[in-house]
């Protein structure tokens, strides 16, 4: 009897655990969340630009995100660093997020950010909506570049989203479209080095053609100063530029006059390989290699 017994229970262990590992195979194993985003965003028309406020409405909603602009507008002031000048930090709190106010170039404002005013380091950083298309070789100018550039010196992924300048300026799409991109950049994440030249043309979205990575135009800005003189009869000039016309070149000035949006990588390193090979050739005479 007693050994019938013990047959009995070891076959209910066998089957109890059985079960056990039955319903290990079959259940679905729960997957773990990806942890929030934290992205610092930025930008050159200053912190009060509607275009940034709608990119941090949008992004809002797919993370932490932290304000780190110039107090005043900054346009043109290309990749500066703000050097000469103490740099003046006006903190506030706008819908639970740190909102700063940085009297300093948006470079700057990227850089402090990371270094300073961050408890972690952000996962992206995106500079914009700049108020304007930025377009070509003008991206050596343009200080929405030169902010995003400086996050990718720091080792972040980072953008620069521009809106097409038009006589009614609406933000939401262009908006919506930098939330789409870094949810895709966050599965597929871009090489060291590399950061992205985003620009949107102003139309609603049903007449917008498609997404197009393409080349940067190379061609030089056209740039000229006016001259004039003031009452008194000082001569003084104006800077002033005009936009290069879509050539048939498949380069992003194309693209956004064609009604894409169109997505440009940059990278950190601007050396000429082949031209570095040349030189390595070269002889200079007097000179040691």
């Amino acid at each position: 009897m007693r050994r019938i017994f013990g047959v009995f229970i070891a076959g209910c262990a066998v089957l109890f655990f059985g079960n056990c590992v039955a319903a290990l195979q079959t259940s679905p194993i729960p997957q773990t969340s990806p942890a929030p985003l934290r992205i610092l965003i930025t930008n050159d028309d200053g912190i009060e630009a509607p275009g940034l406020a709608a990119l941090f409405e949008h992004l809002s909603k797919i993370g932490t995100v932290t304000v780190s602009a110039p107090a005043t507008e900054a346009s043109g002031s290309s990749h500066s660093m703000t050097s000469q000048d103490p740099i003046y930090v006006e903190e506030t709190e706008k819908k639970g997020a740190k909102w700063f106010a940085v009297k300093g170039t948006p470079a700057t404002c990227v850089r402090l950010a990371v270094e300073s005013l961050m408890p972690d380091k952000p996962d992206f950083v995106i500079s914009g909506i700049n108020r304007g298309q930025n377009l070509g070789t003008v991206t050596f100018y343009s200080a929405t570049l030169g902010a995003a550039r400086e996050g990718a010196l720091c080792g972040i992924p980072s953008i620069a989203m521009n809106l097409a300048r038009e006589r009614t300026m609406d933000y939401t799409q262009s908006a919506e479209f930098a939330v789409e991109l870094v949810k895709a950049l966050r599965n597929n994440p871009m090489k060291k080095g590399t950061f992205l030249n985003v620009n949107v043309p102003n139309l609603p979205k049903d007449q917008i053609k498609g997404v197009l990575p393409v080349p940067q135009d190379a061609r030089g800005p056209i740039i000229f100063f006016e001259k004039r003189v003031t009452p008194s009869g000082q001569t003084y000039y104006w800077y002033a530029y005009k936009r290069l016309e879509a050539g048939d070149v498949k380069n992003d000035t194309w693209g956004l006059a064609n009604g894409y949006i169109t997505i440009t990588p940059l990278t950190i390193d601007q050396t000429s390989y082949d031209d570095m090979k040349k030189l390595d050739s070269m002889k200079i005479e007097g000179w040691k290699k």
